[in-house]
């Protein structure tokens, strides 16, 4: 699109006009009758709307996902091709009164990785879907015709598949703008950036925010879904819930007595994603845990510039401030970040894209790292891959550390395509087979993200194992104090949790525990799910994730740290670590141990 490679076009709030739309009869509330799903033959161009089946009631989102992988994808599939699956699935109590609980997993097999994949995002996308009655969205199969671009239309009306020329290359930020002008003011949007057009292996999928401007600014990014969105030839899915109202849960009652309790008891306690994540940066640089220069060091001498302290500070003077992405959000951890000259710049600035597209680059302010940021949302790009990969290229010596400017031209090149932008594009292990560099910080073709194995080694354990690679949402531990024998379990069990976390819709940074989401489910079902049951069930989605991963290749041996993290070390003189946990550690932990107890069920999940 050629009014995006202006990067001066780029800075300012778009605007979106405030549209009255046609107001349609409400089918059954608004809903189809029962719960259905929508498969989508992109070979043949179909979408058909089916009953949801039985089988899967109780599973949602990341869960879901893994199950439908597991029954109808070929794990050793071309990831790029027609055997591979796209899975768009909200969680449970997507689309319900439950707070904070409208997250969308996104799903399929990763070209970066190779195994299984799961990124998730909050936006409305995933409330719309569900207050339609649609658990799933399934896309199959590839367009014969390569160069076709296609758009997915879910309403009130039902689903429509139709083609969509005109938004071929376009970048996000342009593209919603463009959709604003047809659809109606209730619409959400799922899109691709021409990064994922293009089939990048660090390619994102974006959902909008629920704010009247809808920004594309919640991604799916990990592990390249958007390459797979991109290879379906699918531009676009728009959901447009008309008037249709929440979910209820069919204990009524005891589900509306859970909505408000735990709103209140979050409320009226401390709130610590009040700010969202990037004042964590402060946090990350006593611990050793805020890379710089490509993981050479666990601390920067810019954290004063790059912390979130900065970002918040910034409010007063230059405008934006926080807000919920997704509607009925309590927490609201996202924010909105400004310019210099009060000009909306991106949303949201997390400590993950501060630490790799800021430290790790040597960048050395948010502002600088702000407007990368936007770069990336609006080419469809990971943040933690994109700058993993532009560190690994300044190791290397192929860039001046700190370049900001240099790093946008090259990010932008990613759109229209490029040797080198290329590589970035694809990730860090691209750019470390382009570059020739030995210091490749990736586990399982994945990037690490900000939260350093070496003095978090639980957090390390959950790297090796995770079937998602090397994914801090995965099960994060901070707790650096945490010996050799404590390892396997506190990564299983946050493995667990946040596995719990991602089925239910629930944000992490509402924090729930399990006991909370089985008695939500417990409610919305109206059935006593016992923790034994619950635990299965997330047991169960760990199990479809491995058990793919196996059937696709992988093996023991590739449960593995880079090199990098076991030989150069972090921390202060007399105190320096690296990833030095043994083999049958490792292994444990695909050994069940968790066990339903009261206090594993009251532990909430790591933010």
């Amino acid at each position: 699109m050629t009014a995006a490679r202006d990067l001066s076009m780029i800075t300012a709030e778009p605007v979106f006009p405030r549209r009255p739309h046609r107001r349609r009869r409400p089918t059954n509330g608004g809903r189809p009758m029962g719960d259905q799903m929508i498969r989508v033959d992109m070979t043949n161009q179909t979408a058909t709307v089916e009953d949801f089946p039985d089988k899967w009631k109780y599973l949602g989102g990341r869960a879901l996902s893994a199950r439908i992988l597991v029954e109808e994808c070929d794990a050793a599939c071309d990831p790029l091709g027609p055997d591979n699956i796209l899975v768009l699935a909200p969680g449970v109590l997507s689309g319900t009164a439950a707070p904070t609980s409208g997250r969308m997993s996104v799903g399929g097999k990763s070209p970066l990785t190779g195994g299984i994949k799961e990124a998730n995002a909050g936006g409305n996308p995933a409330q719309d879907m569900m207050k339609l009655g649609y658990r799933v969205i399934v896309v199959t199969g590839q367009p014969a015709d390569t160069e076709a671009r296609y758009a997915l239309d879910v309403t009130t009306d039902g689903v429509t598949l139709k083609e969509v020329p005109d938004c071929k290359g376009m970048w996000n930020y342009a593209l919603i703008d463009h959709l604003a002008q047809s659809y109606s003011a209730n619409a959400s949007f799922v899109s691709i950036g021409p990064a994922g057009e293009r089939q990048m292996k660090g390619a994102s999928v974006c959902c909008t925010d629920q704010d009247d401007v809808r920004r594309p600014a919640r991604h799916a990014a990990r592990g390249g879904l958007g390459a797979v969105m991109g290879s379906k030839g699918l531009k676009y899915v728009a959901v447009d819930a008309g008037k249709a109202g929440v979910r209820h849960g069919a204990d009524k009652k005891a589900f509306m007595q859970l909505c408000k309790g735990m709103s209140k008891t979050y409320l009226d306690g401390p709130q610590p994603m009040q700010y969202g994540t990037s004042p964590s940066v402060d946090m990350a640089q006593m611990l050793n845990t805020f890379p710089y220069k490509n993981r050479v060091e666990g601390q920067s001498p810019d954290a004063a510039t790059l912390t979130g302290t900065g970002i918040i500070a910034s409010f007063e003077e230059r405008g934006g401030g926080m807000h919920n992405c997704m509607t009925g959000c309590i927490v609201s951890c996202s924010n909105v970040v400004h310019d210099a000259d009060g000009n909306y710049k991106t949303s949201a600035l997390e400590f993950e894209t501060l630490t790799l597209l800021g430290a790790n680059c040597a960048v050395d302010t948010w502002d600088k790292v702000a407007a990368l940021d936007r770069l990336c949302d609006e080419v469809g790009l990971d943040t933690i891959e994109t700058g993993a990969a532009i560190g690994i290229l300044m190791d290397s010596g192929g860039m001046e550390w700190g370049d900001n400017v240099a790093m946008e031209k090259l990010i932008a090149e990613v759109a229209e395509g490029g040797d080198l932008a290329d590589a970035i594009g694809h990730g860090a292990d691209a750019t470390g087979e382009k570059t020739g560099h030995h210091r490749v910080p990736t586990v399982h073709g994945q990037a690490i993200p900000a939260w350093d194995p070496r003095p978090l080694k639980a957090t390390g354990v959950t790297y090796v194992t995770s079937a998602m690679g090397a994914d801090h949402t995965a099960g994060l531990v901070v707790n650096p104090g945490a010996t050799p024998d404590q390892l396997a379990r506190l990564s299983q069990e946050q493995q667990h949790i946040n596995a719990a976390i991602d089925a239910s819709g629930f944000c992490m940074f509402l924090m729930p525990n399990m006991e909370q989401i089985r008695e939500f489910y417990s409610a919305y079902f109206g059935e006593e799910i016992s923790r034994e049951q619950f635990l299965d069930l997330t047991w169960q989605c760990l199990q479809d994730e491995w058990d793919f991963n196996k059937q696709a290749g992988w093996t023991a041996a590739d449960d593995k740290m880079p090199e990098c993290m076991q030989t150069d070390a972090v921390g202060p003189e007399g105190a320096k670590v690296v990833f030095d946990i043994e083999d049958d550690v490792i292994q444990a932990t695909y050994e069940r141990m968790i066990e339903p107890t009261e206090e594993v069920f009251a532990k909430a999940g790591a933010a």
